[in-house]
C-alpha cells in the first residue's frame, strides 16, 4: 500500500494542479505538437495530465488492497475509453496520461497498434519519461513522451505514400490536452 503522505497528495491535489502544471501557453504547444504528430502518421494521440485519483479509485487501493500502479492503469483505461481513444478507424489511437499526485505516466495503444508495438516498447517509453515527470519538469516528459509515441506510430501507421496527392485525412480526435 501506498505511503500515507503520498496517498494524501491525491487528496490535496486537483484539476487546478494539473492547470498550473500545464498552463494555456504550454496546453497550447502540446496541442499544436500532437497536430504536426498526428501530420506524420496514420494514428491519433491524446495526452491527458489528472491532478489526483478521484476517491472511487483510491479506495481500490486502499480498502481493496489493489496495487496503486494497477489502479492507475485501471484509470488510464477508463480514460482511454472515455476521451474515446478506442473509436479510431484503424484501432491505433494511443493515450499518454499522466497522474501528478502518483507522478506516474501510462501509456495506452489502441488494439491495432498494441498488436504491432509489444507492451515491452511502451514500458520502455514510460520508463524513460519517469525521471522527467517525477522532477516536475512536465513539458519536456509531454514532450519526450509526445516524440517517442510519434515514432512508433511512424514505424507500424506511416503515412501513406500518396499522402501529398490525396486530401487531409480528418482529425478523428481532438489535439487539445485533456487536464482534470
Amino acid at each position: 500500500m501506498l505511503h500515507s503522505s503520498r496517498l494524501l497528495h491525491h487528496l490535496w491535489l486537483d484539476e487546478a494542479d494539473a492547470r498550473r502544471a500545464v498552463p494555456p501557453a504550454l496546453a497550447q504547444r502540446l496541442a499544436r505538437l500532437v497536430a504536426e504528430s498526428e501530420a506524420r502518421h496514420e494514428g491519433e494521440v491524446r495526452l491527458c495530465v489528472e491532478g489526483s485519483l478521484p476517491i472511487s479509485y483510491l479506495w481500490r487501493h486502499v480498502r481493496r488492497r489493489q496495487p496503486m500502479p494497477q489502479v492507475l492503469r485501471e484509470r488510464a483505461l477508463m480514460l482511454f475509453a472515455k476521451l474515446r481513444v478506442w473509436d479510431t478507424r484503424q484501432r491505433n489511437g494511443v493515450l499518454v496520461y499522466l497522474n501528478l499526485a502518483a507522478r506516474a505516466i501510462e501509456i495506452v495503444p489502441d488494439r491495432g497498434l498494441a498488436e504491432r508495438a509489444p507492451p515491452p516498447e511502451w514500458a520502455a517509453v514510460s520508463e524513460r519519461l519517469a525521471g522527467a515527470l517525477g522532477a516536475g519538469r512536465f513539458e519536456e516528459g509531454l514532450t519526450n513522451a509526445l516524440a517517442e509515441v510519434t515514432a512508433l506510430l511512424e514505424k507500424h501507421f506511416p503515412e501513406p505514400p500518396d499522402a501529398a496527392c490525396r486530401p487531409a485525412p480528418d482529425n478523428q480526435l481532438p489535439d487539445a490536452v485533456v487536464l482534470c
